[in-house]
């Protein structure tokens, strides 16, 4: 988390601290994910999971979902940052999906146990998605996307992003196109993370 800017003074963590000190890779993507970006997200996850990263992402639904229940399935931790407090879980339908995590992740927020989820916390969070992690993998993103704010944070930490390309044709993949355009390693397995 050193390279994050200005870092949070504070960290509210439900969960394993001791999470807070392994590598951790952070998977971010679209929250209309195609089924094919919800496959990939879970199978990267679950791999990268299996080698012994931590798998980091912000609990919306969609590739984040997708990436911390890959995690799960492999019978690994993940942990879930939130752009609300611990106690406004956000979206509600992922609430026992937090739960989950907590139990042998963590689930994480800089901001106060009853903040609801504002517009302006969601890019706060995705500086500390990606200042916690190593490199962060972008499946599935729109030009509009979010998930390009957490692969900018990246860059600017100094850090590499990793990108799945997709059709010409899925507007889901233009934002990951841009960033393999920018320089974003390509990627179509694990060992080229790993």
């Amino acid at each position: 988390m050193q390279q994050i800017a200005t870092p949070p003074p504070i960290l509210y963590l439900q969960g394993n601290p001791n999470l807070l000190a392994t590598p951790q890779i952070a998977i971010v993507g679209s929250r209309k994910a195609t089924p094919l970006g919800i496959n990939h997200a879970t199978e990267f996850a679950y791999e990268l999971s299996n080698n012994g990263y931590t798998i980091t992402s912000g609990l919306a639904v969609g590739i984040d979902t997708a990436a911390h229940q890959g995690a799960l399935q492999a019978q690994q931790p993940t942990i879930a940052i939130l752009g609300s407090g611990l106690h406004s879980i956000y979206p509600k339908k992922n609430t026992s999906l937090a739960e989950k995590i907590a139990e042998k992740g963590g689930v994480i927020s800089q901001f106060p146990l009853k903040s609801a989820p504002c517009k302006q916390n969601f890019p706060i969070r995705n500086h500390l998605i990606s200042g916690m992690s190593l490199s962060t993998l972008v499946i599935e993103a729109g030009l509009n996307s979010g998930s390009l704010i957490t692969a900018n944070c990246a860059l600017n930490q100094g850090k590499d992003v990793f990108a799945l390309p997709g059709s010409i044709r899925c507007t889901n993949a233009k934002g990951t196109h841009k960033l393999i355009k920018e320089g974003a390693y390509l990627v179509d397995n694990t060992n080229e993370i790993i």
